[in-house]
């Protein structure tokens, strides 16, 4: 067995681990580190493809970003693990048998004359002078430019989706006005009232 074999199959084995310890994990901070480790191991598969800048941007972008994200959000908030448990035996025979045909489904694919070796042999040595980056670049501009701007067209009505609901009014929100903080003036903010002294009276 080859070097790069065995760095393939520990680095899927890895994966295949943290998927399931992601899923089956109770604590969820353990979950969200599960996830953390199978990004990693994604991105050494993805090293192995020669695909680096990939690599490189699941690392920077998932675990640096969205990761810290969750982590924050799942240590901050007060989730009830137990009432988001109920009902899950009652809904696993459906869940398995989904996660069954998947996995059938992928053994077919990736196992019939169009995935195998001999329809997809090892692409031949890079140069010197090839760019990964440049060569995703010119992909994504030249050929794939239209399903490039459609993918960002849904990430744009996402976006202002989430940020629609995000602003549903309430009748318990304060909410203030930037235009009435500008014009304010210091009669409206500090008002000198004139008052007799009181006089200390003796007993």
């Amino acid at each position: 067995m080859e070097f790069k074999t065995f760095v393939f199959y520990v680095m899927a084995a890895i994966l295949v681990f943290a998927a399931v310890r992601v899923v089956t994990a109770r604590n969820p901070v353990h979950a969200a580190l599960f996830l953390v480790l199978s990004f990693f191991s994604a991105s050494g598969i993805w090293l192995l493809l020669e695909a680096e800048f990939l690599a490189i941007t699941l690392v920077l972008v998932y675990v640096g970003a969205v990761m810290v994200l969750f982590l924050f959000v799942v240590m901050m908030l007060d989730i009830n693990i137990e009432r988001m448990r109920q009902g899950f035996w009652s809904n696993l025979p459906v869940g398995a048998l989904v996660g069954i045909l998947l996995v059938v489904q992928m053994a077919l694919v990736l196992g019939g004359r169009y995935f195998g070796v001999e329809a997809m042999p090892a692409p031949p040595a890079a140069s010197e002078t090839y760019s990964n980056t440049r060569e995703i670049g010119r992909l994504l501009y030249t050929e794939y430019v239209y399903p490039f701007e459609l993918a960002s067209l849904v990430l744009l009505v996402a976006m202002v989706a989430a940020v629609t609901l995000t602003l549903r009014k309430r009748k318990d929100a304060r909410h203030l006005n930037p235009a009435e903080q500008i014009a304010v003036r210091r009669e409206d903010r500090v008002r000198l009232v004139s008052m007799p002294a009181e006089k200390d009276q003796q007993p």
